[in-house]
């Protein structure tokens, strides 16, 4: 039996806290002094594999009960860096002690599972951005935003089939010394079923299509979501999405956070959304199409979203992309997108060359990448890219490196156009992220 560090520590509780209590009220018999599982447990003690009562002794010749003998041999069951002959010894007192071991094993396994049921991992980061641009008049505008963030992801076990999963995140302007809002903010939480290749999502969750690599965006939305399939995966959507977030980079990524539209006309900031996905790449080649449907009165107010007298309510968004992996470094992504509802930039697209890639828990991991986007605001609400400008078009470039275990580095510079005055738009990027 193997055990993880989390047995072994309830274990070790367990006998610490009961070593005096079972001792004195034990319904087991002690063990002979002659049984041969004395010399089997100091030999493992001798090894280091187990520590005796806890202060590296056997308390002389004194015996011990067949219950504490299973709880020093529970202790060096949780091992798992051990000897081939310790493991042999280790098996044949469980198979002695199989009984006790049985009963231990009981209250062990509930402290373990009450332990496990709830994981924390977490993230700290940094980013700084730097927006230049110019306006109509030619005039050079600048805009640095310096942010901290930090992010707790607890996950908890329901049963094993259904967890629960959910996103904690703070944030702080170093500019100002202040928080957003003073509040950690529950930025998603959703429950997860999974059975085979089938796999049902209901709460809020990540709003981003696999098919375009978040081109169109990257967000989450209110609702519910299924994904079957094994080399051929669909995935249907519904629910609700603020559009409060389109148009802009929030949490802490950038200091862009202009809204979709102007919402102050709408009662409803919340649009309806219906989603459908489909993607296929067991191989080299990976292909991928999504169909994304938006509803709210917001669309009729946005000037650049229709011409005439016949205005919109709806943003029918399609796209497709495709990939090819050539080897274990070089890979090439595209994609576009279409708002059939708009009459104004109403298309995306976005071809991507990466080589290689960081690995956050590989020391000395690192990769580069270039691109070039063209974004128009109408199908792009709310893209992926921490470069994000709307309604631009350019070129970008980044690197990530990975200095030490657990710490992520990132550059990124967009150089390119606004769509509408084809002015200059400049982004500078960066980013630190610590991982526990």
């Amino acid at each position: 039996m193997k055990k993880t560090l989390v047995s072994a520590l309830t274990t070790a509780l367990v006998v610490g806290a009961a070593s005096t209590t079972f001792a004195a009220a034990n319904p087991f018999s002690d063990v002979p002094a002659d049984h041969w599982a004395y010399d089997a447990v100091s030999q493992l003690a001798a090894d280091g594999v187990i520590e005796g009562y806890g202060d590296t002794t056997f308390r002389g010749n004194q015996n011990i009960t067949r219950y504490e003998m299973a709880q020093m041999i529970a202790k060096a069951m949780a091992k798992s860096d051990v000897s081939a002959a310790d493991k042999a010894l280790i098996d044949k007192l469980a198979a002695e002690f199989s009984d006790e071991l049985n009963n231990l094993g009981v209250r062990v396994s509930n402290l373990e599972r009450n332990a496990d049921m709830v994981k924390w991992t977490g993230e700290a980061r940094y980013t700084y951005t730097s927006k230049r641009d110019e306006d109509t008049n030619g005039k050079k505008t600048k805009d640095n935003a310096d942010k901290l963030q930090f992010r707790l992801y607890p996950t908890a076990e329901v049963n094993n089939n259904w967890h629960v999963k959910a996103r904690l995140t703070a944030n702080t302007d170093l500019s100002s010394d202040k928080g957003d809002d003073g509040n950690v903010k529950l930025t998603y939480v959703y429950a997860e079923g999974q059975y085979g290749n089938f796999d049902v999502k209901l709460g809020k969750q990540e709003l981003f299509s696999t098919a375009d690599a978040g081109l169109v965006v990257d967000d989450y939305f209110s609702g519910a979501a299924v994904t079957f399939g094994k080399d051929f995966k669909t995935t249907l959507e519904a629910g609700r999405w603020n559009l409060e977030n389109a148009n802009g980079k929030i949490n802490g990524y950038n200091s862009k956070t202009e809204k979709y539209t102007t919402l102050d006309a709408v009662n409803d900031h919340a649009a309806n959304y219906q989603g459908a996905e489909f993607n296929y790449g067991p191989n080299k080649l990976r292909l991928g199409a999504s169909y994304r449907h938006f509803n709210d009165a917001a669309f009729t107010k946005v000037d650049k979203y229709n011409d005439g007298t016949s205005k919109s309510d709806d943003a029918n968004i399609w796209s497709v992309g495709a990939g090819y992996k050539f080897d274990r470094n070089w890979d090439l992504f595209g994609a576009f997108a279409q708002n059939t509802e708009a009459d104004n930039y109403d298309t995306a697209h976005n071809i991507q060359l990466s080589y290689k890639g960081a690995e956050t828990a590989n020391k000395g991991t690192w990769g580069a990448y270039a691109a070039y986007r063209y974004l128009g605001e109408n199908v792009a609400l709310m893209p992926t890219y921490f470069t994000f400008q709307t309604n631009t078009k350019g070129w970008e470039v980044g690197a990530d490196y990975v200095p030490f275990k657990n710490v992520y580095t990132a550059i990124e510079y967009f150089d390119g156009k606004d769509l509408a005055t084809d002015r200059d738009a400049n982004t500078l990027f960066g980013r630190v992220s610590y991982f526990f």
